[in-house]
């Protein structure tokens, strides 16, 4: 996880969509939906596996996106995602 990361959270594995292939999820996923490798503690079951899509791999937590909570996290993937089209 990256530092700042909050553990629990998931919003990066909600909100935006992925367009290269995720385990169980060989299109990708759209935005608003929740990845099929999201636990139930909204942790990543693929973190530090090789099959972990490379945009994830990427993503890094930021206070301007994540914001101070989770809702917040949403919020503004969902915005970014909707404003990115």
């Amino acid at each position: 996880m990256s530092e700042g990361c909050r553990a629990g959270c998931g919003a990066c594995c909600i909100a935006p969509s992925i367009t290269s292939a995720i385990p169980g999820m060989p299109e990708g996923k759209p935005a608003g939906v929740r990845c099929l490798q999201l636990d139930e503690h909204n942790l990543c079951r693929l973190f530090g596996d090789p099959s972990r899509p490379k945009v994830c791999e990427r993503f890094n937590f930021d206070a301007s996106v994540c914001g101070e909570h989770r809702e917040e996290a949403l919020a503004t993937l969902t915005w970014l995602e909707q404003d990115t089209r």
